[in-house]
């Protein structure tokens, strides 16, 4: 029986950047080799640092998935843990090293009879900063093995151990990265007639933005459009002749978020062309698409767990926090969820640290609906 508690301590002390979970790729491989030594049904394949590992059914007429990320964040840690990070500044800030210990722990149980149909564990490299989900349906990793349907979890620290969160729609938002860059002229502070200052432009822009959300969007839906980073200008007495800005925009569904794209390019163009200035616009959604529960199989799971002693379903609203399950998501059907595990610190907060309560809770919850789907 694996050790849920020292699997995740060992996990947690080494996080890893996206696509470089080289120590975390270990660990997992060996981990998987011990649960599955000896069992014929079991097979094994890798793509870079991502793992997929196969329990071939008795009678397969389906390929239930179970999906897990490995990766860390470049965050210090600022817990009191004994078993806190060994690698500096970066850290399981997003409940990774959970994720993983549950995956491990379902296929602990789940590997101990062949089941009736197939199972596909995918423990995927990064979710943070590559949209690795993407990455790896996109380099054909699954083959034959990609699943009929997709489950994942995810941690939510403001829910109690016992409560699963999810609904029969949107769980996530889609994300789109945006990048800007304003080019106009430098010039002396003393003669800003000979200068085209870029600053200007950028905070125009970032002024006549907020109205993309306000009044364009209708309110029932919802969107974001933040821009947390710009930089103009070197100092005091010169006029910036370049001003770069970086943001996101966050919406529920694919036709919102391409229409507030089309907003922000266009602010973007009219305040380029106003002011003079060479425009430099980058809009990446990449992997990052919305996490769209699939109507039917969410009832399905939302009726199991109502039903099982101890937990304390929710029926919940979409969150505008971004992941990337939502590619796999559009392309086989699915469910996300939230566990609980009950801190008072947020998602990617230095002194982030769930409950380890959760574990056996929810791998006990988990490997029975699992069970059930798969026979």
């Amino acid at each position: 029986m694996l050790d849920l508690i020292a699997t995740r301590r060992a996990l947690h002390q080494i996080p890893e950047i996206g696509l470089q979970e080289f120590k975390t790729h270990e660990f997992l491989l060996k981990t998987i080799a011990d649960l599955t030594a000896d069992k014929e049904f079991v097979e094994i394949r890798t793509w870079q640092t991502g793992i997929l590992v196969f329990l071939k059914g008795r009678q397969p007429q389906k390929t239930i998935g179970w999906r897990t990320d490995i990766d860390g964040l470049p965050i210090v840690e600022e817990t009191d843990l004994s078993f806190k990070s060994l690698h500096k500044d970066r850290m399981h800030a997003c409940g990774h090293d959970m994720h993983m210990t549950v995956a491990l722990g379902l296929l602990d149980r789940l590997v101990q009879h062949q089941p009736k149909d197939n199972l596909l564990f995918l423990f995927q490299p990064a979710e943070e900063n590559a949209a690795g989900g993407m990455l790896m349906y996109e380099a054909g990793a699954f083959g034959s093995w990609l699943p009929d349907e997709f489950y994942g979890l995810h941690v939510r620290p403001d829910l109690k151990v016992g409560d699963i969160a999810t609904n029969r729609s949107t769980l996530f938002a889609g994300t789109c990265e945006v990048k800007i860059r304003f080019t106009g002229q430098s010039g002396h502070a003393a003669f800003p007639h000979t200068a085209n200052d870029a600053l200007i432009a950028a905070s125009y822009f970032i002024t006549q933005v907020q109205s993309v959300v306000s009044r364009n969007v209708d309110p029932i839906e919802g969107a974001v459009v933040t821009f947390g980073s710009m930089h103009a200008g070197t100092t005091n007495n010169v006029i910036a002749g370049t001003a770069s800005l970086h943001g996101t925009i966050r919406a529920l569904t694919q036709e919102m978020s391409a229409h507030v794209q089309k907003r922000v390019r266009a602010i973007a163009e009219g305040v380029a062309s106003s002011f003079g200035m060479e425009l430099d616009l980058e809009l990446n959604p990449s992997g990052y698409l919305p996490v769209e529960n699939h109507p039917q199989l969410a009832d399905q799971l939302m009726t199991f767990f109502a039903a099982r002693e101890g937990v304390r379903l929710i029926d919940c609203a979409p969150a505008m926090t971004g992941e990337d399950f939502g590619y796999l998501l559009h392309k086989v059907p699915g469910v996300m969820f939230w566990l609980g595990v009950d801190t008072p610190y947020p998602l990617h907060h230095p002194k982030m640290s769930p409950k380890e309560e959760a574990l056996p809770f929810a791998v006990e919850t988990i490997s029975a609906f699992l069970s059930n789907k798969a026979g």
